[in-house]
């Protein structure tokens, strides 16, 4: 028989194991850690499985009490799995399983890319089958939630959270609590998205003036506008922008302000992302400085358009969503530019293409500089390993011309 201590002590193995207490009842544990009761028993002479509940929600001695029920019901003939307690439901549901894996893989991946997971499970997929039982849903109850999806038009929307609800399936089935994966097949009843092509981008210094100003007359929140015209100013990746935080801004009242970047924020190789040396230092121009004092203020002021909640005031994101601890939306600033009379022409992307097309013809910086200033490799990488200094003072002029075109 198993005792608490038992129970409480049992650690993942590099395969499942199980832990027999008494009556078929056994403690089942996952490479993951998740640990769950277990009930086998037969029905017509063959042998079932009844999945109690999980430790520690469901304690050795409720897990027992249960599986006494559960013969209980085997006696008067019924079979308990179609008998289970509204708390196995709620145990066993779609939306807890998936919070489960979330949690799991949160050491994996960045804050930003996290948080997109969760709000697409939220937004997209738990008012619909969130509440259901995991091994009640079945491949048309997956693709009629993506259709809902496609419906909006967002079709790489619902190619994505397929394969996100299929993660959750395969998560499910290692921790032994779901035996397929209905949403495996389901990509071939997508409807396709459309072929990739070029991300727009306004190519001209007057155009992207435009774009901003036209920005600013939308009614969208501050930290919205702000987060359009940093990435502007600053142009590095929109997932960049979205993640950033104060802690990650140097100097900004002094004589060098410098945004750095963590590599672990950066799109690079997992090997390189966990050295410093990758972090990408971006100089802020006088424009910049002065964006970011105005979203502090803005911060401090308690403005209505941003909500800041206590978990996050350690150390709070610059550009805040509307619940203060997640990011502005990943299309927000693209919906803005729709808006703004833009859709078509430019994407929060384009900026990067905007600034290497205008500095290059500008023709006052080499293009390894403007390279480097966009996070991409060195082409003299013998040249780049012995002007690290200067290369900060000439960035720092590279973003001031690039700050000024934009304000002229």
């Amino acid at each position: 028989m198993l005792t608490n201590a038992a129970v409480k002590a049992a650690r993942p193995r590099v395969a499942a194991y199980k832990l027999a207490d008494q009556g078929g009842l056994h403690l089942y544990v996952a490479p993951t850690a998740l640990k769950s009761w277990r009930l086998r028993f037969r029905i017509d002479g063959r042998e079932q499985l009844l999945t109690v509940g999980s430790w520690p929600e469901i304690s050795l001695d409720a897990a027992r009490a249960r599986c006494a029920q559960a013969r209980e019901q085997l006696g008067r003939g019924e079979d308990p799995r179609q008998a289970r307690g509204e708390i196995d439901a709620k145990v066993l549901a779609f939306e807890y399983v998936s919070r489960r894996w979330h949690a799991h893989m949160l050491p994996r991946w960045t804050a930003v890319h996290a948080a997109d997971v969760l709000a697409s499970l939220e937004r997209d997929v738990f008012p619909a089958i969130g509440a259901m039982p995991i091994g009640a849903i079945t491949t048309p109850v997956v693709l009629n939630a993506l259709r809902s999806v496609e419906e909006r038009g967002r079709l790489e929307t619902a190619r994505r959270v397929r394969q996100r609800i299929s993660a959750v399936f395969t998560f499910a089935i290692a921790e032994g609590i779901a035996d397929h994966d209905p949403a495996a097949i389901v990509a071939r009843a997508l409807t396709p998205p459309a072929p990739a092509r070029h991300q727009p981008a306004l190519l001209d210094v007057a155009g992207a003036r435009e774009l901003l100003a036209a920005a600013d007359r939308v009614d969208a929140s501050a930290s919205i506008k702000l987060a359009s015209r940093f990435l502007a100013l600053t142009a590095v990746r929109l997932a960049a922008v979205r993640g950033a935080r104060w802690s990650e801004i140097e100097d900004l009242d002094g004589s060098a302000p410098v945004w750095r970047v963590p590599a672990s924020r950066m799109k690079l190789k997992v090997a390189k992302k966990a050295d410093e040396k990758n972090d990408h230092v971006v100089p802020l121009a006088p424009a910049a400085v002065e964006l970011l004092r105005a979203a502090r203020a803005i911060m401090h002021s308690g403005d209505a358009n941003m909500h800041w909640e206590d978990a996050n005031l350690h150390d709070p994101l610059i550009f805040p969503g509307r619940d203060g601890g997640r990011p502005i939306g990943e299309a927000a600033i693209g919906a803005l530019y729709d808006r703004a009379g833009f859709a078509g022409r430019h994407v929060p992307h384009g900026w990067r293409a905007t600034f290497s097309t205008v500095m290059n013809e500008r023709g006052d910086f080499d293009g390894d500089l403007i390279e480097r200033a966009l996070a991409h490799a060195a082409k003299d990488k013998v040249k780049a390993a012995y002007d690290r200094s200067e290369h900060q003072v000439r960035l720092r002029r590279l973003f001031d011309a690039w700050a000024a075109h934009l304000s002229n």
